[in-house]
C-alpha cells in the first residue's frame, strides 16, 4: 500500500521570512499526520531557512529544479549537491513550466533526473499533454514518449523510489482539473508502462500523483482513483489552511 504523497510546489513566491512563517505555523498542523508524506518546494532562497524550519518535523523539503552538472560555468543554475547541502531530500524535475518557458525536453529532464537519483535526491518528475495534443487523442502516446526518454538509464530500483507527478499542461493554473476519468485513465496508463517496461514491483512501489488546480474541493475526489497517489499542488499550497486540508484530504 503506498502511502499518499503530498507537494506544495510555491513557484516564484514567498521571501525567506514569508516560507518560514508557513512552515513553523503549517508543522503544528500537520505533526499528528503520519498516514501522508508531506513536502514543500520553496523557492532556492528560501530552501535552507525552510529545511530549518522544518527540522525533526514530519515535513520534507523539494528543490525546484536542478542542474545534472555538478559544477560550471552555468550562471543562475544550482546542483543536485547544492540543494542537498542546503537540507533538500526531494527534487521537481520536469515541471511544464520549465519545459514550456525554459526549453528543457524530455533529453534534458533525463540529464536532470540521472543526477538527482546519483545525488540521491528523491525526484518528483513532471509529465503530462498540451491541450493540443489531448485534443489531437495524442495523450497517451505522449506519455510513452516522456517515459521511455525521460525515465531512461533507470533500474527498476530507481524507478519504484521515483514519484511521477501526471499534471496535464492544460490544466496548470487554469482552474481546470481532468475529469476523474481523465486522471484515471492517463494514471492506470503510466502504471501499465511501468509494470511493461520495468517490472511489476516497481510499478507497484513508484508513487503517481496528480498535479493541475488541485484545490481543498477536488483533492478527496483525485486521490479516490486507484493509481492517484497523491497531489503535486501548486498555487492552492500557498495557503496553510487551504494545503493543510489539502494534505488531510489525501488520505484514505
Amino acid at each position: 500500500m503506498r502511502t499518499p504523497f503530498v507537494a506544495a510546489n510555491w513557484k516564484m513566491h514567498k521571501t525567506v521570512h514569508d516560507a518560514v512563517a508557513f512552515v513553523k505555523e503549517f508543522r503544528s498542523l500537520v505533526k499528528d499526520v503520519h498516514d501522508a508524506e508531506i513536502v514543500i518546494a520553496p523557492p532556492f532562497t528560501a530552501v535552507r531557512a525552510v529545511a530549518d524550519a522544518a527540522h525533526a518535523s514530519n515535513v520534507g523539503v523539494a528543490g525546484q529544479n536542478l542542474h545534472w552538472d555538478r559544477e560550471g560555468a552555468f550562471t543562475g543554475e544550482v546542483s543536485a549537491g547544492m540543494l542537498k547541502e542546503a537540507g533538500a531530500e526531494y527534487v521537481i524535475v520536469g515541471h511544464s513550466e520549465r519545459r514550456r518557458l525554459f526549453g528543457d525536453t524530455d533529453e534534458t529532464v533525463n540529464r536532470r533526473l540521472l543526477a538527482a537519483v546519483a545525488a540521491p535526491l528523491t525526484a518528483i518528475v513532471c509529465i503530462g499533454e498540451t491541450l493540443e495534443e489531448r485534443e489531437r487523442s495524442d495523450t497517451l502516446a505522449v506519455l510513452d514518449r516522456q517515459i521511455k526518454v525521460g525515465l531512461d538509464g533507470l533500474s527498476a530500483d530507481q524507478i519504484g523510489a521515483l514519484v511521477i507527478a501526471y499534471e496535464p499542461v492544460w490544466a496548470i493554473g487554469t482552474g481546470r482539473n481532468a475529469t476523474p476519468v481523465e486522471a484515471a485513465e492517463a494514471h492506470a496508463h503510466i502504471r501499465s508502462r511501468l509494470r511493461q517496461w520495468f517490472g511489476g514491483t516497481a510499478a507497484e512501489q513508484c508513487h503517481i500523483i496528480y498535479g493541475g488546480s488541485v484545490k481543498p474541493d477536488n483533492i478527496r475526489e483525485l486521490t479516490s482513483i486507484a493509481d492517484v497517489d497523491g497531489a503535486l499542488v501548486g498555487g492552492a499550497s500557498l495557503d496553510i489552511r487551504s494545503f493543510h486540508q489539502i494534505v488531510l484530504g489525501s488520505r484514505p
